[in-house]
């Protein structure tokens, strides 16, 4: 798939056919979210992949927005690694890249999936640490349930030229 097309035709899809997706298929993805740029090429990410269906079924108990995880056949839980932070503050910068990466990838290999935010909701946060019982210095960053998608949505242009400044504001 061609990158323009690819940015410009991937959207939120929360709906799913509860197919399978391949151990390969995912690798790839993780691949490509972690190609993402960081800071100081930190790349300070850990990723838990979520395949077990009575756990994937449980997400909404924890995240008040990730119901149609109880339809996906995949979540990718994105993590930030305190540890292997250059420059402090910027995982989140580094995470947001490579969760980007990662729902680019899984459109561009014909899936669906949707970014549920995690951090920086107190709650939530705490909620995911122990769902999957994560040490003190991994904070949970995002969440993205996937599979082949039961929606189609189309192609969306939200080029705002008013939002453009050149040489300033």
């Amino acid at each position: 798939m061609d990158i323009f097309e690819a940015i410009h035709t991937r959207r939120s899809i929360r709906q799913f056919t509860g197919g399978e997706v391949s151990e390969e298929t995912v690798r790839q993805i993780l691949s490509a979210a972690m190609c993402a740029p960081s800071a100081g090429n930190a790349q300070p990410w850990q990723f838990v992949v979520l395949r077990d269906r009575a756990l994937l079924d449980r997400i909404p108990d924890i995240h008040p927005h990730a119901m149609m995880t109880r339809q996906a056949s995949v979540g990718i839980l994105v993590c930030g690694d305190l540890r292997l932070e250059k420059y402090k503050g910027f995982w989140v910068q580094d995470c947001s890249a490579a969760t980007q990466n990662l729902l680019l990838a899984a459109h561009g290999v014909g899936l669906g999936a949707v970014w549920t935010g995690v951090y920086p909701d107190e709650g939530r946060t705490a909620n995911f640490r122990q769902f999957f019982r994560l040490p003190e210095e991994i904070v949970p960053f995002s969440f993205v349930p996937m599979g082949p998608p039961a929606q189609q949505l189309a192609r969306k242009d939200i080029f705002l030229p008013e939002r453009v400044h050149l040489n300033g504001w």
